[in-house]
């Protein structure tokens, strides 16, 4: 028997209509064709669908197992169909994120937050877990966007520019440190550098300043939250660096100051590398948008 997905819509439409007419008006064939179809369905089938001397016209026993069939199916058809169209207009689809800068979980909240309100039909998810080996997860499609400040040459991915932010250097008020105007890696020597708990490769201080300089700190003390970090620097239990954006506000605390790293200052780009065919789906094309606005924000403050 060869049933076809026409065959499940006539019999619900007719079970519906209660009528071959208003069935046939239903599916916009002519009442002809649809008892023709009738017809060559129970042949296969080798038993009857309907009760024909009923009014409304039943189901019979068989006919009511087919529609069972048709109720379960064709929502599921229907479903997908749905799915693919909205793949189509880029109105569905999936945004798995994986971030290399651990600071920037603050930041991206209140961009997914619009997103999600937006772009309700697309599955987004954030991948810490990756974020060692983000970019080849990218390529893989194991991730769908990563927010990194170290861009590179990789066929078939664009780094978007996000923002620019200046890794600062944070201290209570009272230590030593937050007399000078700006500090080097030198003065890291014997200080207890409090970090958040990532290779030391992904962190700016080291990356930027002590690695080039051979400079190691006294200790380091990994962190998971910036509110802590911030809470241990005010208890004098070590200093930070931190980007700006972060501790932009504790610039007007009496507990902090933050001074910058080096006589010039270090600026650094934060990027989201995103594959090129993706570039131009609505849904991601609107996440980088707003991405940019919540950037703005931060610089404005």
């Amino acid at each position: 028997m060869h049933i076809e997905f026409r065959h499940l819509r006539t019999i619900q439409a007719i079970h519906e209509a209660g009528g071959l007419a208003r069935a046939a008006d239903q599916l916009h064939i002519t009442q002809s064709a649809l008892s023709h179809q009738i017809k060559g369905l129970e042949d296969q089938a080798g038993v009857e669908l309907f009760v024909r001397r009923s009014k409304p016209l039943k189901l019979s026993p068989a006919g009511m197992r087919l529609l069972k069939l048709a109720q379960q199916v064709l929502p599921q058809i229907q479903a997908l169909q749905n799915e693919f169209s909205g793949l189509r207009e880029g109105s569905t689809g999936r945004m798995h994120i994986a971030i290399e800068c651990h600071a920037c979980f603050e930041w991206l909240f209140p961009v997914l937050e619009q997103f999600r309100k937006a772009w309700g039909e697309v599955d987004v998810d954030i991948r810490p877990g990756l974020a060692f080996d983000a970019l080849p997860a990218l390529l893989k499609e194991d991730v769908d966007l990563v927010v990194s400040s170290d861009p590179e040459e990789l066929s078939g991915v664009e780094f978007v520019e996000l923002f620019d932010y200046a890794p600062v250097f944070v201290a209570a008020k009272s230590h030593p440190l937050a007399q000078k105007p700006f500090v080097e890696a030198a003065d890291f020597r014997g200080e207890t550098l409090i970090t958040y708990p990532v290779e030391r490769t992904r962190l700016d201080v080291f990356s930027q300043l002590l690695i080039p300089a051979k400079v190691e700190p006294a200790a380091i003390r990994q962190v998971e939250l910036t509110a802590v970090i911030l809470l241990l620097v005010a208890s004098n239990r070590g200093v930070a660096v931190l980007p700006d954006w972060v501790v932009r506000e504790v610039k007007y605390s009496s507990d902090y100051v933050t001074r910058p790293l080096t006589a010039q200052g270090i600026t650094r780009r934060l990027y989201a590398a995103v594959r090129k065919d993706d570039l131009g789906k609505p849904f991601m094309e609107d996440l980088l948008r707003l991405a940019g606005e919540e950037a703005r924000k931060l610089q404005a403050q």
